[in-house]
């Protein structure tokens, strides 16, 4: 019998390679004439050749709802995934639940939760929301590793707008809070930030960190343009560090004084974690510590190396990130980082005062290497903090505060300072930079693989 084309399939198709999509439990319904196909397609195909697992809410058929049959059809493809350590994507646009099924449509919720929980870490995740995602679905869209929605079509609550009232319930909300990895404004977009994803993530946590293919010079040297004060755009610098200038930042409308994203570096796939200079100083905000958090904790399941690029005046100083509570978001990023055991490389690029020092990537929680570019400023606390609070009763009329604050900088936040007491490993001129992080991943290549056993010791002669 010939498939029904229907809006999920074209969404499937658009995905995945040219006649590679193969459907799975195709007839699978409530009735033996299938006229009633229940309301998920599900298969398999390719993405650059690369096998994903793939299935697709169809608003045309029962609109979409979550039954018991559309569980068990995703069950099975996740079973399949699991099997072959490929990844899933799930396409989601869906009324809800039959309120007729009871208990029985709240335990399909369940059952495919669980699957995704079961899966998390071994294979990637990646949700399309093309519709409505409510509810429950929204529940199971947000356990997923990213989310790709779009602008317009996308309807995404757990409560109803209409029962809340004000703006929430859409894409740009969804991207706000955190869910919404990339908002795109229509189809053709979101299938292609898709294939764009999955071409830099690997099948599995088995395969190890994706290589790409570049011309790129390892040692080309690097230039990014200063304004006043030093300042500059750290995504022109991770653009200049990356291959090619090749960088898919994630999470762009979410914590946005840190920025995370993929890159290749030497022809390595590696995550980027970077505190934005331009927004309030670099301060780690909540939001910014628990988006770097999450996103270290994927690479580490992944065994994807991670650069952090250091600039930041501290955490961010306020009554409402106390009550966020800030303690708790800065718990979860210092034991990503301490709790990983992917390759980890850190440079300082500007400011590293307090907290930002240790939190991003430091010796301490974990980094393998650390540099320093050779005008870093690292200290316990800002220069003009630090006259403030020690040197105050040194100002006089011969002797201003300026004076003073580059005083401390020479004498107690030059980045030699810290490398003298082991805390950088070594200063790097920026134009080098791009070759010594290079070197770095490529000697930390084998980390992955842990210690080495060994039978014996060797006898001596």
């Amino acid at each position: 019998m010939e498939r029904n084309q229907t809006i999920c399939v074209d969404r499937i198709l658009s995905v995945l390679d040219p006649g590679s999509f193969v459907e799975v439990g195709a007839y699978v319904g409530k009735n033996t004439d299938n006229t009633e196909l229940t309301g998920v397609v599900c298969g398999y195909g390719a993405v650059d050749g690369r096998l994903v697992y793939i299935f697709s809410q169809d608003p045309n058929r029962r609109l979409g709802a979550m039954d018991a049959l559309q569980a068990s059809k995703i069950e099975r493809i996740y079973q399949m995934a699991m099997m072959g350590g490929a990844p899933v994507i799930g396409i989601f646009d869906s009324a809800g639940a039959p309120v007729e099924d009871g208990a029985q449509a709240l335990d399909a919720y369940g059952r495919v939760m669980s699957c995704v929980t079961r899966a998390s870490g071994v294979i990637p995740q990646i949700a399309y929301v093309a519709g409505t995602c409510a509810g429950m679905s929204a529940t199971i869209a947000a356990m997923f590793d990213f989310t790709v929605m779009l602008a317009e079509q996308t309807k995404y609550y757990i409560t109803s707008p209409f029962v809340l009232g004000g703006e929430n319930g859409n894409a740009a909300s969804a991207a706000a809070c955190g869910v919404a990895t990339f908002v795109e404004e229509d189809e053709i977009g979101a299938a292609a930030k898709l294939r764009k994803l999955l071409s830099m993530i690997p099948s599995n946590n088995a395969d190890g960190t994706e290589t790409v293919r570049s011309s790129d010079d390892l040692n080309r040297a690097i230039a990014v343009e200063r304004g006043e004060n030093g300042a500059y755009d750290v995504k022109a610098l991770i653009a200049a560090l990356a291959d090619d200038g090749d960088f898919l930042p994630l999470h762009e409308s979410y914590g946005q004084d840190m920025i995370i994203g993929l890159a290749s570096i030497g022809y390595y796939v590696c995550g980027i974690v970077a505190n934005d200079p331009a927004k309030g100083e670099g301060a780690i905000s909540p939001d910014g510590a628990r988006k770097a958090a999450r996103f270290l904790s994927f690479c580490d399941c992944f065994d994807i190396p991670v650069l952090t690029l250091v600039d930041s005046v501290g955490v961010l100083a306020c009554e409402a990130a106390e009550r966020d509570p800030a303690a708790s978001a800065l718990a979860r990023l210092a034991q990503s980082y301490s709790t990983s055991r992917n390759a980890k490389v850190t440079v300082v690029t500007g400011k590293a005062y307090g907290a930002a020092l240790t939190l991003m990537g430091s010796h301490s929680v974990g980094a393998d290497t650390v540099l320093a570019l050779e005008d870093a400023c690292i200290s316990t606390m800002s220069p003009q903090a630090a006259v403030a609070f020690l040197w105050n009763d040194r100002i006089t009329p011969e002797v201003s505060r300026e004076s003073l604050e580059a005083q401390w900088r020479e004498e107690h936040a030059a980045p030699a300072i810290a490398a003298s007491q082991g805390v950088v490993d070594d200063l790097v001129a920026l134009p080098e930079l791009r070759a010594r992080v290079c070197t770095a991943f490529y000697m930390l290549a084998r980390k992955s693989s842990g210690s080495f056993d060994r039978r014996h010791s060797n006898l001596p002669l």
